[in-house]
């Protein structure tokens, strides 16, 4: 840099600098460590789901109720059935189960003829949606499953502000009915390709940190109980089977649909700031939290091991004025250069520091957004962006062609003052296994009445994306990682999520969830048959 660059220009040729830095490292990496023949394997998006051959999930233990037989029943369907036989997986693509069949209802006489012949010929039924769930909860060994996709009408009630959505729903066909009539969803899950009944079953949350999970956004639920009697249930007409299928992992009875708040749709200004992991929490809570502006927020984490999980770039959206026009909804198109960095990202340390160099200096530059004229006139690094489009986000870049890898999920709920402490105790566990961590986030959550409340007050959520290997010792050592970092939230006064891989103890879903014995104990009042299974109600019951 020459002796006339001005203080103002030294920051820009900084980044420049960075980003020319990160381009010669991609192209040194991609040639060591892919090839030119091996570019568009890396870079290409699957054509179909993966089928994972290695099983995670045990089978029960001795005292439960061996499984219901697996097609033996000598009866054939009244109905169609999409899938005779045969198995189902999971996104983890590591719990392959064998079932009775497949199911895909398109009215609630479907599911009413389905639940009537599991009954009649001793049937489990187990519950599923896109399967997004990683440890087996949408199925069970011998199970008649009800995919719920064939059930996914939205309707907008613009006077009432809700949405009525049937549980097979995605979010983004949510997101596509409200968005023309100037509404938006209350929450959402942080990708949009997920069942609105999945989520219910699960009370996902995302981005509006004000808001914080599902549960406080629904008004009333249609559910069908195992003798095909439809319930509708809300927070004053049956409250206790209300709190209990929000986050009842489909173990008490079948969502048909579901009634969303909805509020206004719009824009806004997002900012990113990098901080130390160290002062995130303050600066969360005077720079987000005390800003009355702000109505969505995340925060990304370094995966660089140069670096691990010290720094933070915190996003924020923050309202602008209300004549701002809000654009029409906009699919991101397929993105072959992100899903090779990710990809890369899995081979260890290079991979690793080009990817959060890309998040860190690159990302900002070329980031999609509106850009409002007025605005950008005023400041050239103005990025506007409406709120549904913030959370209109697909993720396709995560899904590969690489049968060796595939990824888990893990989530813990924190004290926002023992956050930080976590963060290190987390860093030595991921230096002491083979998982490679492609992406931390933080958001947050808040105590729901519900019968399995994961928050159980104000608490961060760290939501680790992971890779592992495909292999008995990959599933090894995420099993030792799982439980390490379970007994290091607990320790620290926090929770952590159910719907991923069944690594925990029972003891720890019990210290985790204090409600957990009176929760299976009203399943049994609901379902006394116990027509309703899964992995989770099979280990953990």
């Amino acid at each position: 840099m020459s002796a006339s660059t001005s203080p103002q220009q030294r920051p820009r040729a900084a980044r420049r600098r960075r980003i020319r830095l990160f381009i010669v490292i991609a192209a040194l990496l991609i040639m060591l460590t892919v090839g030119g023949q091996q570019l568009a394997v890396w870079s290409g998006a699957p054509a179909s789901a993966k089928d994972c051959v290695v099983r995670v999930a045990p089978t029960p233990a001795p005292d439960v109720t061996p499984p219901r037989p697996t097609g033996t029943t000598g009866a054939a369907y009244a109905g169609t059935l999409a899938q005779r036989g045969g198995t189902v997986n999971d996104a983890s693509c590591l719990n392959r189960t064998q079932v009775y069949g497949v199911v895909r209802p398109t009215s609630v006489a479907d599911v009413r003829q389905a639940l009537a012949f599991a009954e009649q010929h001793d049937l489990v039924v187990s519950i599923a949606g896109t399967r997004h769930a990683m440890g087996g909860q949408a199925a069970y060994p011998g199970a008649l499953v009800l995919d719920m996709r064939g059930m996914a009408r939205v309707s907008v009630d613009e006077g009432r502000r809700t949405a009525t959505v049937q549980a097979g729903a995605p979010w983004h066909e949510v997101l596509e009915a409200v968005h023309p009539v100037g509404l938006s969803v209350a929450t959402m899950p942080s990708i949009d390709v997920l069942s609105v009944g999945g989520t219910v079953s699960v009370n996902a949350h995302g981005l509006d940190f004000r808001t914080g999970s599902l549960s406080s956004t629904i008004r009333s639920m249609r559910v069908m109980l195992a003798d095909g009697t439809v319930h509708r249930v809300s927070r004053e007409q049956e409250p206790e089977l209300f709190r209990s299928v929000i986050g009842g992992y489909g173990l008490f009875g079948v969502v048909l649909e579901v009634e969303l708040d909805l509020v206004d749709s719009e824009v806004y200004r997002l900012r990113s700031d990098v901080v130390d992991y160290r002062s995130f929490p303050e600066f969360f809570a005077n720079d987000v939290a005390g800003d009355d502006s702000a109505r969505l927020s995340y925060t990304h984490l370094s995966t660089s091991p140069e670096n691990l999980l010290e720094e933070a770039i915190v996003y924020t959206y923050r309202r602008v004025s209300a004549e701002e026009p809000i654009p029409p909804l906009k699919a991101r198109s397929s993105d072959r250069v992100g899903r090779l960095v990710i990809n890369l990202a899995r081979t260890g340390d290079l991979g690793q520091r080009m990817k959060w160099s890309a998040q860190r200096d690159l990302l900002p530059r070329v980031r999609g957004c509106t850009r409002a004229r007025n605005e950008a006139l005023r400041e050239t690094e103005a990025c506007m962006i409406a709120r549904n489009q913030a959370m209109y986000e697909s993720l396709e870049l995560l899904e590969n062609q690489l049968p060796q890898y595939t990824d888990v999920l893990h989530e813990y709920f924190l004290p926002y003052d023992r956050l930080v402490p976590f963060i290190d105790e987390l860093r030595a566990e991921l230096g002491t296994h083979e998982a490679q961590l492609l992406n931390a986030s933080i958001r947050v959550v808040h105590a729901e009445d519900i019968a399995l409340d994961y928050a159980q007050g104000d608490r961060f959520s760290l939501v680790l994306y992971l890779s592992q290997d495909v292999s008995d010792a990959g599933n090894a050592d995420m099993a030792d990682l799982t439980r390490e970092l379970v007994g290091a939230a607990l320790d620290h006064g926090g929770t952590f999520y159910l719907p991923y891989q069944q690594h925990y103890t029972r003891a720890q879903v019990a210290q985790a969830y204090p409600g957990l014995d009176d929760f299976f104990a009203a399943k049994r009042r609901y379902d006394p048959a116990l027509r309703f299974q899964n992995s989770l109600f099979a280990r953990y019951s």
